[in-house]
């Protein structure tokens, strides 16, 4: 690998998927040397088999690489934390304390957990009943929470936030359903899904085709509602109403999974870069700055207005590669991302929905049948194919 300089041609603010799949496209086209990433973490988790995990499927050790067997030949890791992006000089301050400068940045340095904005989760993931599939440490506590769930209600939540991966809160709501009727539980489980959004998908067709799946396994469903607190002792989870924090209800619970509310990282919210959101304001089809010419964003801590999925970041990195390289060689971006996303959302063990589409919500649709109902058959791709293609295939900028 090779050693650190002061100062690079591109910067690339953090080595997740989209930070790695930009870093090998611009590798094979620039000077060794040329490309740096700054990235604390030493491994690399592929998240999407997290919900499998939680479900009972395998385990998390399979979802973990070493980071530094996937950083790109030819590209320098800079293992430290960015603690500032100063693009008025070119620079990212390190939280070591050093800076590094350079020509062109590019910032995809992934998603902020929340935690602390749900009074009483922090520190209590794994204890009382609760679990989150949404981090490495959290996920070993959803399926042994699953099991020790004997009678009560199982609640689901997911926020008024954006947040990765929007279907994951329900795909492990269906894989516990699945797993309460297979024990011959369900009689003495209510499960409810409690949302911050209005409704459970924002495609109408995936929307018809989830809410289906909800009315036919007798799944509860409340939408425009926050998880704002949890008494972890007590098992009671307090909702408050996303236009009405004061209008709140309370629910009992013998197990919540708890999807936490999410936001851009700090250091971008406070920099220059911020939309009002706190986003990384880029322009939503070639991710290049309106301020800054020389930096570009993708993925999930950008303002595109597309799901933060993986397969979001499969179609953004090749364009914005291209537009990096367009913008350093004196012209103007062309290549335009049309925010295509997809998500697979697991129904239960063996079922799958395929949701494809643009930021438009127009269907984009990859086989030739309905992808809105559930086949085994796209159960197999998530479980089997979408891993070797992410490791061995968009990790190395080859597809």
């Amino acid at each position: 690998m090779p050693s650190i300089k002061s100062n690079y041609r591109v910067l690339i603010v953090g080595a997740g998927s989209a930070g790695i799949s930009v870093a090998a496209r611009l590798a094979k086209k620039l000077p060794a040397d040329s490309v740096a990433i700054v990235e604390p973490a030493s491994k690399h988790y592929y998240q999407p088999l997290w919900t499998l995990v939680g479900g009972g499927v395998g385990t998390r050790e399979e979802t973990a690489r070493e980071q530094r067997d996937l950083i790109p030949t030819g590209v320098a890791w800079i293992h430290d934390a960015a603690a500032t992006l100063d693009p008025d000089a070119n620079r990212v301050v390190l939280a070591s304390g050093g800076a590094v400068a350079y020509d062109f940045l590019v910032v995809c340095p992934g998603i902020q957990l929340d935690w602390h904005k749900v009074a009483g989760l922090a520190g209590n993931v794994g204890k009382h009943g609760i679990c989150s599939n949404y981090s490495y440490e959290s996920v070993a506590h959803t399926w042994p929470t699953i099991q020790a769930t004997k009678s009560g209600a199982a609640l689901f939540t997911h926020p008024s936030t954006p947040i990765k991966c929007g279907g994951a809160p329900q795909k492990i709501m269906y894989l516990a359903e699945s797993t309460f009727q297979k024990r011959g539980l369900r009689r003495d489980v209510d499960v409810e899904f409690i949302c911050g959004m209005g409704s459970s998908f924002a495609v109408p067709r995936y929307q018809q085709a989830l809410d289906g799946v909800m009315e036919r396994r007798n799944i509860a469903s409340t939408y425009l509602h926050d998880l704002v607190e949890i008494r972890p002792e007590q098992q009671v989870a307090v909702f408050a109403h996303v236009h009405d924090l004061s209008q709140r209800f309370e629910r009992r619970y013998s197990m919540i999974h708890v999807t936490p509310p999410m936001s851009a990282p700090d250091f971008v919210k406070s920099s220059p870069l911020a939309n009002e959101g706190g986003w990384c304001d880029v322009d939503k089809g070639t991710m290049q700055s309106p301020k800054y010419p020389n930096v570009f964003a993708l993925g999930d801590a950008s303002s595109l207005p597309t799901s933060k999925t993986g397969a979001a970041i499969r179609w953004q990195a090749p364009a914005c590669a291209e537009n990096v390289l367009a913008v350093m060689n004196g012209n103007q971006p062309t290549a335009i991302y049309d925010g295509y996303t997809s998500c697979p959302l697991v129904t239960d063990y063996g079922k799958l929905i395929l949701a494809e589409f643009d930021y438009d919500k127009n269907l984009k649709e990859t086989f030739p049948f309905d992808q809105s109902k559930e086949r085994w058959s796209m159960y197999m791709l998530k479980k089997h194919v979408l891993p070797k293609f992410y490791w061995h295939g968009m990790l190395k900028g080859r597809a």
